[in-house]
């Protein structure tokens, strides 16, 4: 299992970052669009590196065209000699409307689908010279004069990962996609029982396999030296998890606990504006389906357990105070790459 360490959110620091991370021996990065965008930080770690995967987690699709998509992650792919992973996400209509000023044209999986094909062809065009002729429902691609044009690469193949909650967007990562990033909100049985059927029909839709699919994630992960040290930090998680719960696309998820109406009251208070009471609704069984709660030195056999055989790529974090704590880091990540 290959694990990837975050960046920081914002430019600062993410040179040295990305160069720590890669000492450490961490496989991948990723950035976040989290209030900033996710691109430059990709660029800084690509320039700053020279062995880890560069990944986006995710990249807010439709405010982007596909263009200014396709140059962005052109240019990366370049500068990183191949190491980019492209990850897409959709975010929700109220978000793409009421933050992005993104008009929302139809349901979000099928105009996933044909941004996908639009990039291709773009970067078709680019690495080829194939004629830009690309006509869609949402997305038209019929023009590039070689002024425009950046030409070809040498590691042209990019590689597109998207994130997928719901049946049809892991039926699309199953059909088009090189991996999926899973959505923090899922459990074990959420991904066994819906997640993975579903990638696996899109598979066999294209005449592959879920082998041929990168599963990337792991849920949360709530660790420290001590258990008094995991205590303490189970309140924000419950908190984070109740803000993804409070999402009605999302409710599939807890429905299949019977959860459901958890779903609706935590729209219900999250509507009105009610914060900070949203955590208590999670309680300790949703909390265990939704983290992995493990000291340091049983952390990595906990993620075995749950995602060995299923997951490729994890995240993992702990601060680094000492170097004792470096060394400690170092021989975490080893375990859980042995998975």
């Amino acid at each position: 299992m290959k694990v990837e360490a975050g960046l920081p959110i914002g430019l600062s620091g993410v040179a040295a970052a990305a160069r720590e991370a890669e000492e450490l021996g961490y496989d991948g990065v990723l950035s976040f669009e989290a209030g900033h965008d996710p691109f430059l930080p990709l660029a800084l770690a690509a320039a700053s590196t020279e062995r880890v995967s560069l990944g986006s987690a995710v990249a807010i699709a439709f405010p982007r065209s596909p263009m200014t998509v396709a140059q962005m992650a052109w240019d990366i792919q370049a500068l990183s000699r191949g190491r980019l992973l492209l990850g897409l996400g959709t975010q929700v209509k109220g978000h793409n409307e009421r933050r992005y000023s993104t008009p929302w044209t139809g349901p979000a999986g099928p105009r996933l689908r044909e941004y996908i094909l639009v990039l291709r062809a773009i970067w078709d065009s680019w690495q080829n010279k194939t004629p830009a002729n690309f006509r869609g429902k949402h997305y038209t691609y019929t023009l590039m004069t070689p002024f425009f044009d950046p030409g070809p690469i040498d590691h042209p193949d990019i590689a597109v990962y998207i994130s997928a909650v719901n049946p049809y967007m892991c039926r699309l990562a199953g059909e088009l996609c090189d991996g999926v990033r899973l959505h923090g909100f899922c459990t074990p049985k959420y991904l066994k029982e819906v997640v993975l059927p579903n990638i696996e029909a899109g598979a066999k839709k294209a005449g592959r396999s879920l082998k041929d699919v990168d599963i990337t994630g792991g849920g949360f992960v709530i660790t420290g030296e001590t258990e008094e040290d995991i205590a303490r930090q189970k309140q924000a998680v419950r908190t984070q998890v109740a803000f993804y719960g409070s999402t009605r696309t999302y409710k599939g998820v807890l429905d299949i606990h019977g959860w459901g109406d958890t779903c609706l009251k935590l729209h219900r208070l999250a509507a009105e504006g009610r914060w900070l009471e949203m955590g208590r609704e999670i309680t300790d069984e949703m909390l265990e389906q939704f983290a992995i709660m493990a000291t340091y030195d049983q952390v990595a056999a906990r993620i075995k357990e749950r995602w060995g055989g299923i997951v490729g790529r994890t995240g993992f974090f702990m601060p680094i105070r000492h170097q004792g704590d470096r060394e400690r880091l170092k021989e975490i990540i080893r375990q859980i790459q042995a998975i």
